[in-house]
């Protein structure tokens, strides 16, 4: 920083002397111009011609011509003017240079001193940046630069860093919350398989008991299977797409309804498919996880007798479906790992809570934008993906 600081007060020290050089410069340069001139006719006024009768005559002898043309005392008058304007023009500009190279001395200590200043008050915005950034960790994300000064570059530069922090530390603390739900949801499986390996095995179990316990083994195992097979897909969304292709989302759409119409009809559900033509560029596998996952949550969290709607159309896909009500504030967190409306009850075929998590990694790895909007009437939610074609 002060490098920086000594090199913008050459910069601004130099081109203030410079500035006052050429002012000085051109004073003088106006000044000996007119000065001769000034004090001529100050003088041939001050002292008329009849005053100069009495002054010696000049000595140098003039013509024939010109003494016949011309009287001597004119001549010795206009002779002696000049020598005086000579004179006082060359003491005038003596003092003048003296007293403009003092002031200039003077300006450029001035200058130096005003450029230390000006270069220090213009890097201090840039000083607290650097400390800021220089104390921030994991634990103190929260503090912010909060420069207070006019509009301008440093005070949008300090803005843009509050809100990269800002950025930061959600990020930070949306991982930290991801790696403490993984653990539960992980742990809790492992103590379900713990616990009917020590308990349901203990002594000397029947085959009904074995085959019970056998089952249950498998049901957690594979639900452990599908919270690994979430988190590694969302790992993978987040690192971008390989390769892009088009891909006939509503096509897509209509298959995911129809891998679903078994379990919507177990439930009474009424599922209506509205799929106008919509091509997208991006990952078949990944959208078709993402279509099914849409239908998916509608099928699943809605009650006896719902009705999920299905639709597509240039903006994007929206699935529309009944349920419980879902209050508005608890709709934007829906999106995160792990989140749900009510509390886990490990009953069968109950999800992990990734599946709107990867809805909107996918989304955002194919540049769309997810939507959430709780329904009014009816209950449940309106679920969308919009793409930027």
């Amino acid at each position: 920083m002060a490098g920086e600081r000594a090199r913008l007060t050459a910069l601004y020290g130099g081109l203030l002397l410079l500035a006052g050089a050429l002012l000085t410069g051109v004073v003088y340069f106006l000044v000996k111009e007119g000065l001769y001139s000034s004090i001529s006719v100050a003088m041939t006024t001050a002292v008329p011609a009849q005053r100069l009768q009495d002054l010696p005559a000049v000595a140098a002898t003039p013509s024939p011509a010109w003494r016949e043309a011309t009287p001597t005392v004119p001549t010795q008058g206009l002779a002696i003017t000049r020598t005086l304007s000579d004179a006082a023009e060359s003491a005038a500009l003596e003092r003048l240079l003296t007293v403009s190279l003092l002031v200039l001395a003077a300006y450029a200590v001035l200058s130096v001193a005003l450029a230390w200043w000006m270069a220090g008050r213009v890097l201090r915005p840039v000083a607290v940046i650097t400390d800021t950034a220089r104390r921030l960790s994991g634990e103190n994300l929260h503090e912010r630069i909060a420069l207070d000064g006019p509009p301008g570059e440093l005070k949008r530069l300090a803005d843009t860093f509050d809100e990269m922090l800002g950025r930061m530390e959600r990020l930070v603390s949306a991982q930290q919350r991801f790696a403490a739900n993984a653990a539960h949801e992980l742990r809790t499986p492992v103590a379900v398989q713990r616990a009917a390996a020590e308990i349901g095995l203990a002594g000397e179990p029947g085959p009904e008991r074995v085959a019970r316990i056998r089952e249950k083994l498998i049901e957690v195992a594979d639900a452990s299977e599908r919270t690994i097979e979430g988190l590694l897909l969302l790992a993978s969304c987040d690192q971008g797409l390989q390769e892009r292709r088009p891909v006939a989302l509503h096509e897509v759409a209509t298959r995911a309804a129809e891998s679903l119409a078994a379990e919507a009809a177990e439930r009474g559900l009424d599922v209506v498919v509205d799929a106008r033509p919509l091509t997208v560029s991006g990952d078949t596998v990944l959208l078709d996880r993402l279509a099914h996952n849409l239908v998916a949550n509608a099928v699943r969290h809605n009650v006896p007798g719902g009705r999920v709607e299905v639709r597509t159309g240039p903006e994007g896909i929206e699935v529309t479906n009944t349920g419980p009500a879902v209050p508005p504030e608890t709709v934007p967190l829906l999106f995160e790992p792990f989140r749900r409306i009510s509390a886990r009850t490990q009953a069968p075929g109950e999800g992990v809570g990734l599946g709107l998590s990867i809805v909107d990694s996918i989304a955002r790895a194919h540049g769309a934008t997810p939507t959430a909007t709780a329904n009014r009437e009816g209950g449940g939610l309106t679920v969308g993906v919009r793409f930027n074609q």
